[in-house]
């Protein structure tokens, strides 16, 4: 930014190095997601809104080069998610995506290889190594050095250089041994041979906007050409070719040829991903409930479920952004012998439900479906139970809807938050996501994604473990058989093996993150909130600096609990709903 930019000075532009860090993070992430905490880390030290304490200077990333880095990395998460990694014996050559790369003992076949030394070399897994295109004496001198290597009787690594049949230019390869348990040991042969995907050409157009001939120039350049032999193979003059070049760095909004490189190669890691290989399904202890469905009067598909007793008193519950629809087997028991009908609306943009068009309001949206389910089943004076921010829902459709809705008995609420000190209170990984949904919405998009894509590479369980490993009473609960398994095949709809809903959560937060202390302040039903002491997003001090405002909220805090309050003090949550509803006739007993 010049001196001439009218922002306050905490609304300038961050330095160069720490936004081109950042950027080094977001094509980090999107070509392998388990790196997103890293990108958490630079975040919280160079652009996280919260240490400058104040909302102009949260805008810190309201910057047009960050902006087209993050729409050019989420097409490479798109390509990621579009050919997840198969897991296997041959794991360590899936984290070689693209130089050629092959597994062997010294014998007479390939142990295993990755798709680049397939094309690039013409072997195969079982294959015969002499298929390799060197020279017979060559390849001799390059078993020996593996079985060495291998078998921990050389150097660690051993560097060769071996001219290739094909090309005839020099291959460097590097050997290094293997830990495993296999027999006879094995070494991983590591080259420098690069490939250039079949169809690359089309990702890299549509990543940079680049026309066919520009596409051309990179992947020269992406293959160590000089600019001289790119131009006499195209038939143009070298200075062509540079005038070019400049066009592609200025598209590419790259500073030099090897920054162009290094993104072009990020890009085609995701390309060369095996495209083989799924989540596994959830196996829990739940009895199967199947979805219904009913057609809005705009068409819309709105799927919901029910458990509990089928007749009995209703109680509409909101199944948070991470769409935990289903409760603990003990819990979905206890509710039908209390006589409790449990209806649970699938929300826009999960499961199979619709997602509402671009530019509806979103609470006024979710809140219209939880009153088209109710109204399609006939019923009326529920108690609502809402967890985290689906307090705001709640509270509009007793609003606009009062003669749906008796009482409000939340577990583990958010309210609205005000400050930045209260988002900094947040655990790491909720502040990453909320803050960004308040102060940079337009990077939530990518952030949603590579955290929806790290989850489904750790796995579901593993996931929740490192997003809310700072609330040990979260994980406790967690812990118990019920739990987990209420958790991971409830939230099927929010994540399985072929289906993401993170365009849905992506709108759920940047909601949740708006003003809506009018719906709190304009509450016409009872709100009883029971709150966590160990909540990683709404921390018990946040919350009792919030209660000033809302005088009429009735909250209690529950010890040793945290956002999976419901889950873990069920009896207490059935009690209270109870409490306000009212008592069923001896003959329905």
């Amino acid at each position: 930014m010049t001196d001439a930019d009218p922002r306050p000075a905490t609304a300038q532009f961050i330095e160069r190095d720490h936004k081109a860090e950042i950027v080094d993070r977001l094509y980090d992430v999107a070509v392998d997601p388990i790196r997103l905490e890293e990108l958490l880390e630079v975040w919280e030290v160079h652009a996280a809104p919260l240490r400058v304490g104040s909302v102009d200077g949260a805008i810190l990333l309201d910057d047009p080069e960050i902006d087209a880095h993050l729409m050019r990395a989420t097409v490479f998460l798109d390509r990621y998610e579009a050919s997840q990694k198969a897991t296997g014996d041959r794991a360590i050559l899936q984290d070689i995506p693209r130089a050629a790369a092959f597994l062997s003992d010294g014998g007479a076949v390939i142990a295993g290889c990755n798709r680049p030394a397939a094309m690039a070399f013409g072997i195969t897994e079982g294959g015969p190594i002499t298929a390799l295109p060197f020279d017979a004496a060559d390849i001799d001198i390059l078993r020996g050095v593996v079985r060495k290597v291998a078998a921990r009787r050389a150097e660690k690594i051993v560097t060769l250089r071996i001219r290739s049949r094909t090309t005839g230019s020099p291959v460097i390869v590097r050997v290094s041994p293997v830990e495993s348990e296999a027999k006879p040991p094995l070494a991983l042969v590591l080259s420098t041979e690069l490939v250039w995907p079949v169809g690359f050409e089309a990702t890299v157009q549509e990543a940079f906007g680049l026309t066919l001939a520009e596409v051309a120039i990179v992947q020269g350049i992406t293959l160590g050409l000089p600019l001289k032999d790119i131009a006499e193979g195209r038939g143009r003059s070298v200075e062509t070719v540079r005038t070019q070049v400049r066009s592609i760095l200025a598209k590419t909004e790259t500073h030099s040829q090897s920054e162009l490189v290094r993104v072009v190669l990020g890009l085609m890691d995701v390309a060369l991903i095996p495209t083989q290989g799924s989540v596994a399904g959830v196996a829990g202890s739940l009895a199967p409930i199947p979805f219904q469905t009913i057609r809005g009067a705009d068409g819309r598909r709105l799927d919901w479920i029910e458990f509990g007793a089928p007749h009995g008193r209703p109680v509409l519950y909101m199944h948070l952004d991470y769409g935990l629809i289903r409760w603990p087997a003990r819990a979905e028991r206890a509710a039908a012998k209390r006589g409790l009908r449990i209806i649970v609306p699938v929300r826009a943009g999960y499961g199979r439900t619709a997602l509402h068009p671009k530019g509806q309001d979103h609470v006024a949206g979710v809140t219209a479906d939880y009153a088209a389910v109710m109204d399609h089943l006939g019923l009326r004076d529920a108690v609502v139970t809402p967890m985290g921010a689906d307090l705001r829902f709640a509270l509009m459709l007793a609003q606009t809807r009062p003669d749906l809705v008796r009482a409000i008995i939340g577990c583990a609420c958010q309210l609205p938050v005000r400050t930045a000190a209260q988002y900094e209170r947040m655990d790491k990984w909720q502040r990453f996501i909320l803050a960004n949904a308040r102060y940079a919405p337009a990077v939530l998009p990518f952030l949603v994604k590579a955290g929806f894509s790290l989850a489904r590479r750790l796995g579901k369980a593993a996931f929740f473990s490192q997003v809310n490993g700072g609330s040990p009473a979260d994980m406790a609960t967690f812990a118990q058989p019920d739990v987990r398994a209420a958790v991971l095949e409830g939230s099927e709809v929010c994540m399985s093996a072929d289906f993401l809903a993170s365009e849905a959560f992506t709108r759920e937060c940047i909601s949740s993150e708006r003003d809506w202390s009018a719906l709190v302040r304009g509450a016409r039903v009872p709100v009883r909130l029971l709150q966590g002491d160990q909540d990683p997003q709404t921390p018990v001090q946040t919350i009792r600096e919030l209660m000033v405002d809302y005088p009429h909220l009735n909250i209690s805090f529950l010890p040793d609990t945290g956002q999976l309050l419901l889950f873990a003090e069920w009896p207490r949550v059935l009690d209270e709903v109870e409490a306000v509803m009212p008592q069923p006739s001896l003959s329905k007993q």
